[in-house]
């Protein structure tokens, strides 16, 4: 609108002013209006810088002859300025520009008949102030474009970070549940196994000894299922509700010496303190999947749980007198044949800062320790938290 409107006013004035060449500059003009319209309808100046440079020199030829017809054409230099500036690299764009504002400055003096000071001054001060503008602009340019590419890559960056915590939260809840299932679902099915057996060996000679075997079971089943409906819902295990964890491995021997013929014992040293959910499940747990190894693989005729209050630890150690094992030649875990139970226990320990200890060997039987710190590390806290409510 500024190029339209600084030719229309060179036509204009020469017109109004009666000149003798009004039909010239007017003609001029409205020659420079077009070609200089035609330039952004052109895909070929939109797509290359030497078609853009082409154009760009014709609408200077043009203006060169306004020039020559008229003072008036000076003012049509300075949006060349901005125009040269934005089409041509930086150094041929000075250059243009520098060109620019050496004809605006003659032609005007040719049209005045004389030369001064303030004939440089405006056509300069117009060039500087259109490599000031077009310059600022192409910085904030930049500056937004760099701004935008971090913008891209903090959001990229987000997004990643999001995703990678969505499968480090989803892998941390597979693992509780992994461990959640063998210690209680699966363990419970091989007690109710263990058990449905007993009586089947009773069948028929004994049918009271069945009978107590398959209520048993039954009741295996009741706690199993109350403990599936628990940990689905983050909660703590039934054996810890309305009692502390010396209870719930008091009663976890009891359970054991009743339903399978072992004899579990219970131990309590020291002083009891307070424990966190965490550290109160995890040692249940460890309690509950070694009992049920014993029973399954030991075949040993007594146990011994002890918990144990050491100042500034607590632990849990599950001692029998089996047929033991060497712990350096375990099998690989295998979906059929099992083989989860140490690596379970492992990691439970493991997630409070713990220490998990297997002592045994073959016709030694075997012991097995969890100790914890009472006090977590401040960095595993939120492990800690997420162990008792994921």
């Amino acid at each position: 609108m500024l190029v339209v409107g600084l030719l229309a006013l060179a036509a204009a004035r020469a017109l109004t002013g009666h000149r003798p060449q009004a039909g010239l500059v007017t003609a001029a003009a409205a020659a420079c209006a077009v070609l200089y319209a035609a330039g952004p309808l052109l895909s070929r100046v939109r797509r290359s810088r030497r078609a853009a440079a082409l154009w760009l020199a014709a609408v200077g030829a043009c203006w060169l002859v306004l020039l020559a017809l008229s003072a008036d054409g000076v003012w049509v230099a300075f949006p060349l300025y901005f125009l040269q500036l934005h089409l041509l690299s930086r150094r041929a764009g000075l250059a243009a520009v520098a060109a620019t504002a050496l004809a605006a400055t003659a032609g005007f003096a040719a049209h005045r008949g004389s030369f001064g000071a303030a004939m440089v001054i405006g056509p300069a001060l117009g060039a500087a102030v259109a490599v000031a503008v077009v310059w600022g602009y192409e910085a904030l340019y930049r500056e937004s474009e760099q701004r935008r590419r971090l913008i891209e890559e903090l959001t990229a960056t987000r997004a990643d970070l999001a995703a990678a915590q969505h499968a480090a939260g989803v892998l941390a809840e597979r693992e509780r549940l992994a461990r959640e299932i063998h210690d209680t679902l699966a363990q419970g099915l091989s007690s109710i196994q263990l058990l449905l057996r007993a009586a089947e060996r009773a069948l028929p000679r004994s049918p009271d000894n069945a009978a107590r075997y398959v209520d048993q079971a039954r009741q295996a089943a009741v706690d199993n299922l109350a403990e599936a409906r628990r940990f689905v819902a983050a909660l703590a295990p039934p054996a810890l509700e309305g009692t502390t964890l010396a209870g719930a491995l008091e009663r976890l021997c009891a359970t054991t010496s009743t339903r399978h013929r072992i004899t579990a014992r219970f131990h309590l040293t020291g002083e009891p303190v307070p424990l966190s959910t965490a550290q109160e499940v995890a040692l249940l747990r460890v309690a509950q999947s070694a009992l049920a190894n014993t029973v399954r693989h030991a075949g040993a005729a007594t146990a011994d749980v002890t918990l144990s209050y050491l100042g500034d630890h607590v632990a849990v150690d599950i001692a029998d007198d089996g047929r033991g094992f060497d712990p350096d030649a375990l099998p690989s875990p295998d979906p059929e044949g099992g083989g989860f139970g140490l690596a379970a226990m492992r990691a439970r320990v493991d997630a409070l800062d713990g220490v998990l200890t297997v002592a045994s060997g073959p016709g030694r039987g075997t012991t097995l320790a969890a100790r914890l710190p009472l006090v977590p590390s401040p960095e595993n806290a939120p492990r800690n938290n997420r162990e008792a409510r994921p």
